[in-house]
């Protein structure tokens, strides 16, 4: 398949070097010379472009690989992990998270807090996520590398820069576009969870994830895109009705998928997942009953997803990862006696190749994106 075509108009060099980097990023290393023969444009052009990316640090020159001129190996241009990084923030129920992550999508910094955020005071839970992020920034800074931009996985729902509604949190319409000085972007857990699984867990391009929180969310990854809805709330799997007379749920239905499957349900009276795992792999009988009814109520809300959705895969994270060799029988059990109907087999049930630091590099991966569809504007190459 024939790479995009850049143009030959000095008005238009934003747009070439988004040529040029974004076929670096998806086809490269590849030689300058196989550079402008990929993207149309011409060598010199290229060589200007690529000087101005080595600048900016977004690339690196070095070894050899076929392409160079007449059939002589060439120096290749690849993505540079050593300069350009990019800052994950989170806020979960019981942590705060950062990480910062290069072009080549290596993890060059983790950093958690653990906290209890549950019908928190936002100014103080920000205030401490900010000192977090400084403090990792200097971090990465000390080592050299240079922070670009920061994104945040929040748990509940987004409008631009503003945190909507996060029942668990128990926090409305809170503003955190000033959280760091840098380009920031906030988003649902569950979808940057979603995101993070597609870049970092080498997943097929076609999945449904679904993020086993105290709420359960889901993200939709369709041909290398997350699938929104129309007003960005795809993905509410918790609230799927699973047992129509079932308990009350906090969203004031019954019988919701996170009454029978939430992480509170599945801990009980246990303080955290660990202590749940020990149990289960002791033989505990009442954590492997709690995780079979869980299994079964999860895979009666993964067969209506499925009706629905047709995904290729699904993959289960969060809470879900670590119990996962207790989860998958109920739910495979669950999947193929209600979709024995359909042909062919169920989609593939497999564990997060991420674990719990799904939604952290997911929001890290979102500016690099950003960095590979748009270097001029947000490194400054203007």
């Amino acid at each position: 398949m024939v790479a995009s075509r850049g143009v030959r108009h000095d008005s238009m060099r934003a747009r070439n070097l988004a040529v040029v980097l974004g076929e670096i990023h998806r086809s490269g290393p590849h030689t300058r010379a196989a550079l402008a023969e990929l993207t149309g444009l011409t060598k010199t052009t290229v060589s200007s472009l690529v000087a101005d990316l080595l600048e900016a640090g977004v690339v690196t020159e070095r070894g050899a690989v076929r392409g160079g001129e007449r059939g002589r190996p060439g120096v290749a241009v690849s993505l540079s992990g050593h300069r350009v990084v990019t800052l994950g923030l989170e806020i979960n129920i019981d942590y705060l998270a950062a990480c910062v992550v290069d072009l080549t999508r290596t993890v060059r910094l983790r950093r958690t807090r653990p906290a209890d955020n549950r019908n928190s005071d936002p100014e103080h839970i920000l205030h401490l996520l900010r000192d977090l992020a400084k403090e990792t920034i200097a971090e990465a800074e000390a080592d050299g590398l240079r922070v670009i931009g920061a994104a945040l996985a929040v748990p509940g729902t987004v409008e631009g820069e503003t945190l909507r509604s996060a029942p668990h949190l128990g926090w409305r319409d809170v503003r955190v576009g000033d959280l760091v000085d840098l380009p920031f972007a906030i988003d649902n857990e569950a979808n940057l969870a979603a995101l993070g699984e597609l870049w970092f867990g080498a997943r097929e391009t076609d999945f449904l994830y679904v993020s086993g929180e105290i709420g359960i969310g889901a993200g939709l990854v369709v041909a290398g895109s997350l699938f929104r809805g129309t007003f960005g709330l795809a993905g509410e799997l918790g609230h799927v009705v699973v047992v129509p007379d079932g308990p009350a749920c906090r969203c004031g239905g019954r019988g919701c998928l996170e009454v029978y499957a939430g992480q509170d349900t599945l801990l009980g009276k246990l303080d955290s997942v660990s202590e749940l795992v020990s149990r289960l792999e002791s033989g505990d009988r009442r954590a492997r009953e709690t995780c079979e009814r869980a299994g079964h109520a999860l895979g009666v809300a993964l067969t209506s997803a499925v009706h629905l959705l047709d995904p290729g895969m699904i993959v289960l994270g969060g809470v879900f990862a670590p119990v996962f060799p207790w989860l998958e029988g109920p739910v495979a059990d669950g999947l193929g006696t209600r979709l024995a109907h359909m042909r062919g087999a169920p989609p593939a049930l497999v564990v997060s190749g991420t674990g719990p630091d799904a939604a952290v590099l997911g929001a890290a991966g979102m500016i690099i994106q950003r960095i590979i569809a748009e270097p001029a504007e947000v490194l400054g190459l203007q």
